[in-house]
């Protein structure tokens, strides 16, 4: 079940990426559409905390500095990196570089809290390297420069989802990191995402789902729901509820098919198609990435310590 939960919640990321595209072309921004994403994830988590489990909104305040840290570097600004980058490249090439934070993990973990990782790690980091090159096509000037920088800003900010989020599950429930991670995430684009710019007329207005699904014709505010209640809650509940059955190894290379599914779906719904040096080189990352992830030795963090440790400053800083 742990690894159908993965699966199924990485279909549905990927897919949702293609869906997102459709939501950005017709006009709705990428802060936008990251603030009613996480709004949306944060109302439904809560409601449902409020009434399976209410000791969920009481934590200390030190957890609750680092959930805010989480919710606005790890959650806030991943989703606005990768809604921006969206409009720059396709959807597979943007999750493939936002997926380099799979092996930013392991080396962050290796390097910062000294977890012992296997030496196959730096074959891992060969081996997304090379496959980065051959996807993005580095020297042919036909990939957006812009687009990839925005991209590895996501890998970034997922970097921090992933070391952080997976600590903090350690003290928390699921559905209890969610909702305060989402929350923060919430406020931060409340004040910085223009959602009060947003032509309410918009939402009724038609738009095409391009590519194969051309002829279908929806108003905006229907895919605009779908990816935020399907692309979003449902597909990080049922990532969550992956955790609960696996380990974070295996629950991370399972979540790591995300990548194929979005070029696949972006293949035949957008028509996104990659040459064939280029499939050759995702199928290389998407080796190096399993590699990276179980690099990594299995080991119990205390959630405080971990993200201490992450919010300090470098020693010649102090």
């Amino acid at each position: 079940m742990g690894y159908l939960y993965a699966l199924v919640a990485a279909l549905l990321f990927g897919a949702n990426g293609s869906l997102a595209k459709v939501v950005l072309e017709a006009g709705v921004t990428p802060a936008q559409l990251t603030f009613v994403r996480v709004l949306t994830v944060t109302v439904i988590a809560g409601v449902w905390l409020l009434i399976s489990d209410r000791s969920a909104f009481r934590i200390g305040w030190r957890q609750l500095g680092v959930l805010a840290y989480l919710g606005v570097v790890g959650v806030a600004l991943l989703q606005w990196f990768y809604a921006v980058a969206l409009t720059m490249l396709p959807v597979g090439l943007t999750l493939l570089l936002e997926y380099l934070a799979v092996v930013a993990v392991a080396v962050i973990a290796r390097v910062v809290f000294k977890e012992r990782v296997k030496a196959r790690l730096w074959l891992a980091i060969a081996l997304v390297l090379v496959g980065l090159t051959l996807v993005a096509q580095i020297g042919s000037g036909t990939v957006s420069v812009p687009g990839v920088l925005f991209a590895l800003a996501a890998a970034a900010s997922l970097t921090v989802y992933f070391l952080v989020g997976e600590r903090q599950l350690t003290a928390s429930s699921p559905l209890a990191v969610a909702f305060w991670a989402m929350g923060f995430a919430t406020l931060f684009w409340l004040a910085f995402s223009g959602w009060w710019e947003l032509d309410v007329t918009l939402l009724s207005s038609p738009v095409s789902l391009g590519g194969a699904l051309a002829a279908v014709v929806l108003p905006v505010w229907m895919p605009l729901a779908v990816t935020a209640v399907v692309g979003s809650f449902v597909a990080f509940l049922l990532s969550f509820l992956a955790l609960k059955h696996l380990t974070a190894t295996a629950a991370g290379i399972t979540s790591s098919a995300e990548v194929l599914f979005a070029f696949a779906v972006a293949w035949l719904w957008l028509g996104e198609a990659l040459g064939l040096a280029q499939l050759i080189g995702v199928g290389i990352v998407a080796a190096g990435i399993v590699l990276a992830q179980t690099a990594r030795a299995e080991k119990i963090v205390d959630p405080e310590l971990a993200a201490a440790a992450l919010l300090a400053p470098a020693p010649h800083a102090r």
